[in-house]
């Protein structure tokens, strides 16, 4: 088994939790509020607008081309397949671009990416390139492990929504961060590797029940 699939099974137990947690349930049953998927929406596209940055973050850092190379690919990708599609998702919930990128965030999201952009700033790209796969990875299996759902989904923004996940573009960048992961991370302490991956799984459950509750700062 290769590394990504060690770091995987290892997350098993936050991962079962995510797939069986009530936001993604409901939401590709179309029985998720719409108030809590406009939340998650304005949330996410603030998210995504750092994942960027993330990216380019690491891009820097690498010290090989092949490193390089692959990133660059991963940043055209994401920008072409998720990230593309959002202006017209935000559209038709009756938002703007600008009112995603001013959204206030909320504190996991603070969190979360504050905790990326700290191990891409200051940890081996190998640990970088490990922190940004359970976002990417999970949001296909959630996909695929739902997808019969989306047959009887009445929803036609959350079934359009949830399609990009299944899509070869989106599933081809998962491929590539998997492979950068597989390669370059062969001979670094996979125990460094393991516990990055668990917490970002972590936050992501985290994520997910936090738009859920719609949480927000307490003061």
């Amino acid at each position: 088994m290769r590394i990504s699939g060690k770091l995987r099974k290892d997350a098993g137990h936050i991962w079962k939790k995510i797939f069986e947690h009530p936001f993604v349930v409901e939401l590709y049953s179309g029985t998720l509020p719409m108030e809590r998927f406009r939340f998650y929406v304005l949330q996410d596209y603030n998210y995504l607008v750092n994942a960027i940055k993330n990216f380019s973050i690491i891009c820097s850092r690498a010290d090989t081309a092949d490193v390089v190379k692959e990133i660059a690919d991963v940043i055209h990708l994401e920008a072409t397949s998720e990230f593309n599609g959002y202006e017209e998702l935000l559209n038709k919930l009756g938002y703007k671009i600008e009112d995603a990128m001013n959204v206030d965030a909320f504190p996991i999201n603070v969190s979360y990416r504050s905790f990326l952009l700290a191990t891409s700033s200051l940890r081996p790209y190998q640990e970088s390139i490990t922190s940004v796969l359970p976002c990417f990875w999970s949001y296909s299996e959630i996909a695929k492990h739902h997808r019969d759902k989306l047959s009887e989904n009445k929803n036609e923004i959350y079934v359009e929504w949830a399609s990009v996940f299944l899509s070869g573009d989106y599933l081809n960048l998962v491929n590539k961060l998997r492979n950068l992961v597989d390669t370059f991370c062969e001979d670094y302490p996979y125990r460094k590797l393991r516990d990055i991956f668990i917490t970002v799984s972590r936050f992501e459950y985290m994520y997910w029940d936090a738009v859920y509750k719609m949480e927000s700062w307490p003061v």
